[in-house]
């Protein structure tokens, strides 16, 4: 919960990312899996009140999985180690303390090699 400013002026409290948002955890989509049983944890801290920007963190167990990004994701990987492969074939390992970005339009293999968690930031980019 916010407060004001000395104007009056309503300021927004910050979020803090951590224990605390509820989370949700669900088995991937098996039309989707390419190998092992993944299950992953989304705990969304915050989202925007346009629902376009969203953060938390996320967690999965080891599994391969088909993903399609239509958002921009920032990631910042807390434990574990995960690889993703392109559709052309460019494969990235991420560990522990690794961040990057996957733009819109990325279409390949998410997959976590050992148990994994790490902070999120998505941008959903309005159609047109």
């Amino acid at each position: 919960m916010g407060g004001a400013a000395r104007d009056g002026t309503p300021v927004p409290a910050l979020v803090v990312l951590g224990p605390g948002a509820a989370a949700e955890s669900a088995p991937v989509d098996p039309a989707r899996v390419l190998g092992g049983a993944p299950v992953t944890t989304v705990a969304n801290a915050y989202s925007d009140a346009g629902a376009r920007f969203h953060c938390g963190t996320w967690s999965s167990t080891p599994g391969a999985w088909r993903v399609s990004y239509t958002e921009h994701e920032f990631c910042h990987l807390l434990e574990g180690r995960v690889r993703l492969v392109a559709d052309d074939g460019t494969a990235r390992e991420f560990a522990a303390g690794d961040a990057w970005v996957i733009p819109a339009g990325f279409r390949g293999t998410w997959e976590t090699l050992e148990p994994a968690r790490k902070y999120y930031a998505i941008y959903e980019a309005v159609d047109g």
